[in-house]
This record gives structure tokens, C-alpha cells and sequence, in this order.
């Protein structure tokens, strides 16, 4: 083979893999705008008579969900099974992003910690990489800590909105998350960034406790206080 054949077959191999990656970015594209329709439809619980729509919202993001299950069946196809990694860099933030939504939803719904299992399931893939398109743990991790942010702001307009209970749930619901955190090693740099972040949101909330307890209003944050959870 000449080296003129040579070059050329590389050049075949470089197209096939920017082919692959093109296709994977549109698959990618449409998955974000359906992250930002549903991103767009939770906000609403932070204004005004949001928390009294809260079922409703969680059911219709549920539904917007069913959306990204096709997409992401559609994402599988776009490259070989057996490279996942290879490619994971496309889909890495929006997959971030869909956990984070996948977690808000499940925490508007019960309050609790959606788990990688159910999150997985939620978007329609895999919980075991050795089973295919899956939900990398690290990625998972990323979606939680970015609800943590979510919910501190939540915090604050819940007390806005004359709900004085919710931050009180939400202060619990943290501090468990963080000491969760702090039984991992992070090793990776930018999940490590991110859980420095945590200590903010821990430190914002219980700031909103205190002003609580200062003001008098935690006697009023009973069970059934500021409507639905």
C-alpha cells in the first residue's frame, strides 16, 4: 500500500467517526431542548401559587419524560454499543441535566432521593454499563448536586410564599445528602468542584432556618403547613 492508500484509508476512518458524532449532536440537541421544555415547566413552583401546582407539574414533566425515552432509544443507535465512552462527552451534560430533572421531580413528589436505579429507569436506560446504554454513576452524582442548588433556592421562595415548613424539610433533606457525599473519595476534578458547591447550598438554607427561628416563624412550620409537598 502506497502511502498516498494509506492516508486515504485514514481519511475514511476520520470520516465515519465525525459522521457518528454529527448524528450523535442532533440526537443531543433535541434532547436539551426537551431538558430545557421540562426545566421550564418545574420553575413554576418557585413563584407565587406554584406549590398548589405542584402534582400537576410533576405529572405533565412525566410526560415530557416519555419524550426522552425515545430520544435516548434513538441516541443507542447512533453509535457502536461497545464505545460508549468513547463518545460520552456528547451526552454527558444533557444526561447530567435529565438526573437533576428525574431527582426534582421524584423530591416534588415524595421528598426523597431518587436513586440511580429509578433515575435510570425514568429515562429509559440502563443502570449496569455492562448491559449497554447506562447511567455512569459519576453522572448521576452530578445531576444530585445540582438539585441541592435547586432546592436552596427553593428554600428561600418557599418562605416568600408563606411556606415556613418546606425549608425545614429541605434543611433535613440536605444535610443528609451532604453527609452521604462525605462518605465518598471523589476522585474526579470536576465532580469534586461541584460538590464544593454543596457546602454553599448547606450554608444558604440554614441560613433561612435561622431567620426562621429568629423571626418566630418555625412555630408555625407544622406538618401540614404551605399546602401540598
Amino acid at each position: 500500500m502506497s502511502v498516498s492508500d494509506m492516508f486515504i484509508a485514514l481519511q475514511g476512518v476520520l470520516t465515519a467517526d465525525q459522521d457518528i458524532r454529527e448524528e450523535i449532536r442532533k440526537v443531543v440537541q433535541a434532547l436539551e431542548q426537551t431538558a430545557r421544555e421540562i426545566l421550564t415547566l418545574l420553575q413554576g413552583v418557585h413563584q407565587g401559587t406554584g406549590f398548589q401546582d405542584i402534582p400537576k407539574k410533576c405529572q405533565k414533566a412525566r410526560e415530557h419524560f416519555g419524550t426522552v425515552k425515545v430520544q435516548l432509544d434513538s441516541l443507542k443507535t447512533k453509535f457502536p454499543a461497545d464505545q460508549y465512552y468513547r463518545f460520552h462527552e456528547h451526552w454527558r451534560f444533557v444526561l447530567q441535566r435529565l438526573v437533576f430533572l428525574a431527582a426534582f421531580v421524584v423530591y416534588l413528589e415524595s421528598e426523597t432521593l431518587v436513586t440511580r436505579e429509578a433515575v435510570a429507569e425514568i429515562l429509559g436506560i440502563e443502570a449496569d454499563r455492562e448491559r449497554g446504554f447506562h447511567l455512569d454513576i459519576e453522572d448521576y452524582l452530578s445531576g444530585v448536586l445540582t438539585l441541592a442548588s435547586e432546592l436552596s433556592r427553593l428554600a428561600v421562595n418557599s418562605v416568600t410564599a408563606g411556606d415556613y415548613s418546606r425549608p425545614l424539610r429541605i434543611s433535613t433533606f440536605i444535610n443528609e445528602l451532604d453527609s452521604g457525599f462525605r462518605l465518598l473519595n471523589l476522585k474526579n476534578d470536576s465532580l469534586r468542584k461541584r460538590y464544593d458547591g454543596l457546602k454553599y447550598d448547606v450554608k444558604k438554607i440554614e441560613e433561612v432556618v435561622y431567620d426562621l427561628s429568629i423571626r418566630g416563624l418555625n412555630k408555625e412550620a407544622t406538618p401540614g403547613a404551605g399546602g401540598e409537598k
